[in-house]
């Protein structure tokens, strides 16, 4: 398989998004607090992490925890305020409660995304249909790429999903979520080809910066194949 596989590395600070490109990262995702699963960063913090690297840099859009939309005109701002920075590639999703993909809010928010690129994340593996989740997004303009573990409780349960669905959908599936070294083998087997990785550039814990040496022991088994 010639094809390299992408490798995107979550990033909360500049010395973050240092490291990850010296080990090899093609994309960055931007967050604050992780105790929350990864929340919106400050508009100075894009700013910080956009003139430390040249990577690609996908932005959360997200206010509190969980899946819930929350207040719809604040993400709306506070889109518009990242686009004013500067972002052009972003990070998203949302549920009702019963399950079913926001498509509302969704749709408000990538109003202002102007086509931009954009992942719809893990909301996906908490859907109540991903299937039907998927059709109703289908057709939203920047929508490139699905941030899913399989399942709700990571890559280790939800392998044979990952399987079944690559190859399955114009978007790409950018895995992660539990997701280990020995996955990789498998999944690029599949013709899987985007790796999403926190806690493993991080071997001392999410108080610790990310290291580039485990982001570089990623792109050298990535590279394998």
């Amino acid at each position: 398989m010639s094809k390299r596989a992408v490798l995107e590395v979550i990033a909360l600070t500049p010395e973050d998004a240092v490291a990850a490109q010296a080990g090899g990262a093609d994309r960055l995702e931007l967050v604050t607090d992780m105790a929350a699963d990864g929340l919106t960063p400050s508009v100075a913090a894009f700013a910080g992490i956009r003139s430390a690297v040249d990577l690609s840099l996908r932005v959360m859009l997200r206010l509190s925890d969980g899946f819930a939309a929350g207040d719809v005109d604040r993400l709306v701002r506070v889109a518009q305020e990242m686009r004013d920075a500067g972002a052009e590639e972003f990070v998203l999703g949302f549920l009702d409660a019963d399950g079913a993909v926001d498509l509302a809010a969704v749709e408000r928010v990538i109003e202002v995304l102007d086509g931009c690129r954009w992942t719809f994340h893990r909301a996906l593996d908490h859907a109540a249909d991903r299937d039907a989740l998927r059709k109703q997004l289908a057709d939203l303009p920047g929508l490139d790429t699905y941030l899913t573990a399989g399942s709700a409780a990571g890559v280790d349960t939800g392998l044979n999903t990952l399987l079944a669905e690559a190859g399955r959908y114009e978007q790409h599936l950018l895995v992660g979520g539990g997701l280990r070294l020995e996955h990789v083998p498998v999944l690029r087997a599949a013709g899987i080809d985007a790796f999403h990785i926190g806690g493993a550039a991080r071997p001392e814990g999410w108080e610790h910066p990310v290291s580039a040496k485990a982001v570089a022991e990623w792109r050298h088994i990535l590279d394998e194949r």
